[in-house]
């Protein structure tokens, strides 16, 4: 009986590692734009796990059941203010819970604005989230998935990043979708997450920076469907974010869904125990059902 117990385990521990492996976006020695350094990475665990100072950026690989995946799949950017990853809180956690709805999720773990370890910060998130759709399509028939389906979702400063990406991409970057929670998306000092554009662009930007990470002016007809959600009340990232992005995608005719509810505050994440908020899930998953 303990024998059998013990195989038991190890098979679950076997299909859970391959579950959640963790794969390398650029050769060693080859990560663009990087400066030689002794940084090492922080990990912070508290209420959230917290990652900063990211020197080897990653894909974390969470692939549902082989008989449930449905074909699509999400490359997560958690937020942080370009300062951190709240890589579990908007990573992890909403990877497994793509899961549960046939869709193979990614959490990427992408460099930060710093001018120690690159020598063009600004480029660098953007270069990664580039990176991780090229990763993410040539492997996908290993991982189930079609290639034609693939989405980009961020969160915060992860939802700036998304976004950015949705706008300013290459034939070969263009996501299938884009999903953004509570999303820094304007530079523009009167609306914008100041912690974010300053670790992103600068204390002193020009005009060119300021309006290049402007996501609102970037948007082109053929941006991705796109699906927004945010909280009126939100006092880190204020509505307006989402408001003009929604307003630029409607100008070009790209199709999408927006949510606005009256509370929730910034960083919500699943939002349980926050009422009629922790159903927006639900909301995005019908969404997504309409994505392929």
């Amino acid at each position: 009986m303990k024998i059998w117990l013990a195989l038991i385990m190890l098979l679950f521990a076997t299909n859970s590692n391959s579950q959640n492996i963790k794969i390398d976006l650029w050769p060693e020695g080859e990560i663009p734009l990087s400066i030689p350094n002794k940084i090492q990475e922080k990990v912070e665990i508290t209420d959230a796990t917290r990652i900063s100072k990211v020197q080897v950026p990653q894909l974390e690989v969470f692939l549902p059941n082989k008989r449930n995946a449905n074909g699509q799949a999400v490359i997560i950017c958690p937020g942080g203010g370009y300062a951190r990853l709240s890589y579990d809180w908007e990573g992890t956690d909403i990877a497994k819970l793509l899961n549960t709805h046939g869709i193979a999720a990614f959490v990427l773990k992408y460099r930060l604005p710093d001018s120690l370890s690159s020598t063009n910060p600004d480029k660098v998130p953007l270069l990664d989230a580039k990176q991780a759709i090229r990763m993410v399509r040539s492997r996908a028939k290993e991982w189930n998935i079609n290639p034609i389906y693939i989405g980009i979702m961020g969160f915060s400063a992860g939802g700036h990043l998304a976004s950015t990406l949705s706008t300013q991409f290459e034939e070969d970057t263009r996501p299938a979708f884009s999903i953004l929670i509570y999303p820094v998306i304007s530079m523009d000092k009167t609306i914008a997450h100041t912690g974010s554009r300053n670790n992103l662009i600068g204390l002193e930007p020009s005009n060119d920076l300021i309006k290049l990470y402007s996501n609102e002016f970037q948007v082109k007809a053929n941006t991705p469907p796109t699906f927004i959600l945010h909280a009126t009340d939100d006092n880190s990232v204020p509505i307006e974010n989402s408001l003009l992005y929604y307003e630029a995608l409607k100008k070009n005719k790209v199709p999408t869904e927006m949510h606005v509810y009256p509370t929730g505050g910034h960083g919500f994440g699943m939002a349980l125990g926050k009422g009629s908020l922790e159903k927006w899930p639900n909301l995005l998953f019908d969404w997504l059902a309409l994505q392929k």
